[in-house]
């Protein structure tokens, strides 16, 4: 099937490729602001880990910066520049800047469609200090001061192909303007000799920084009084939905926890109805087991704030579980975002 869709995956790199050049050459104008501008991308179509790479991008900065994210608001049934507010909900914004909003209200949240506009925005009348841009490398329109590119580490983009015969929705050659590279959701316990075997295929340039990361699961958090009410560790099973990009490690992660897991994938950033929810309790209720829960991502949380379909799981414990991201060199990646951030402050 690869095979056969290698002709159009050809014409779409033909075009992306002529599109490049065109801002390369500056006949398509790419706007740079003065203050600090951090993109965090990947080459992707999704399941490279952008949201929590953000989050451990705010948790870094917003201590001593006024920092605002920015991201187009995938799913959201509103247009143009909209800043997150108490009464915003998963249909104002989407569902990474509502997750954003919720967990850190002490920074910025807005979404734009229009990148240039939203930063425009932000640092003009909110006043802001540094803007996290969310998913924006292929915006060539906008020039970030820091380009940080994800990759997956069991799926790196050089191994990968342009859709729709892989998965990229870029070039691979695109990964040149990234200033850093991470690879994500790698190993713990990488090895040194593996981690300069993988530097060595990205065949980076000199001035690219190339780190590691991975991921660590906490607790899971309850969403209505029937999880609140009930201990998870006492759980004998958990049946496991979302709408992510790649849910492999959501999965495996419980299957660590819980001796019987079941899954239910839906599409990334899917926009739950009344007819999702009865699909996961019947799919629930054939799971073994007496005492056993439904665990969801954050994400997917952030999607079910306020939704009238929520109170179906009134009698089920329903939990998240929250995903943070952890560097193998992590205070060398630390201060190369301060450094950057200060010297453009």
């Amino acid at each position: 099937m690869r095979i056969l869709l290698l002709p159009i995956a050809l014409l779409y790199h033909i075009v992306l490729s002529i599109r490049h050049k065109l801002y390369d050459w500056h006949i398509l104008k790419s706007k740079r602001f003065e203050k600090p501008v951090i993109c965090v991308g990947n080459l992707n179509l999704g399941g490279t880990g952008k949201t929590p790479h953000t989050e451990y991008l705010i948790r870094l900065l917003k201590n001593d910066y006024l920092v605002a994210t920015l991201s187009r608001g995938y799913g959201r049934q509103t247009k143009g520049f909209k800043l997150a507010e108490a009464s915003s909900t998963y249909n104002d914004l989407g569902d990474e800047p509502l997750l954003y909003f919720k967990k850190y209200p002490g920074i910025q949240v807005a979404v734009d469609e229009d990148r240039v506009d939203g930063v425009t925005h932000l640092f003009g009348e909110q006043g802001v200090e540094v803007v996290l841009l969310d998913d924006a490398f292929q915006h060539r329109s906008i020039s970030a001061g820091l380009n940080i590119l994800l990759t997956e580490y069991q799926r790196l983009y050089m191994d990968d192909y342009l859709f729709p015969a892989g998965t990229l929705r870029d070039v691979r050659s695109a990964a040149k303007r990234a200033d850093i590279i991470v690879i994500s959701k790698a190993p713990k316990d990488l090895s040194e000799q593996e981690k300069q075997q993988i530097t060595n295929k990205l065949n980076t340039s000199e001035n690219q920084k190339v780190y590691f990361s991975y991921l660590e699961h906490a607790a899971l958090q309850p969403l209505n009084e029937a999880a609140k009410a009930f201990s998870p560790e006492e759980a004998d099973g958990a049946f496991a939905f979302c709408g992510i990009g790649n849910p492999k490690p959501f999965v495996e992660e419980l299957k660590k926890r819980y001796h019987a897991v079941d899954f239910l994938p839906f599409g990334d950033h899917h926009d739950y109805k009344g007819k999702d929810m009865k699909a996961v309790l019947d799919w629930f209720e054939k799971l073994d087991g007496e005492k056993k829960i439904i665990v969801t991502t954050e994400k997917d949380a952030s999607r079910l704030t306020n939704s009238p379909y929520l109170c179906q799981f009134e009698r089920t414990p329903l939990y998240d579980l929250p995903v943070t991201v952890r560097f193998h060199e992590e205070e060398k990646f630390n201060e190369e975002i301060l450094k950057y951030v200060r010297e453009n402050s």
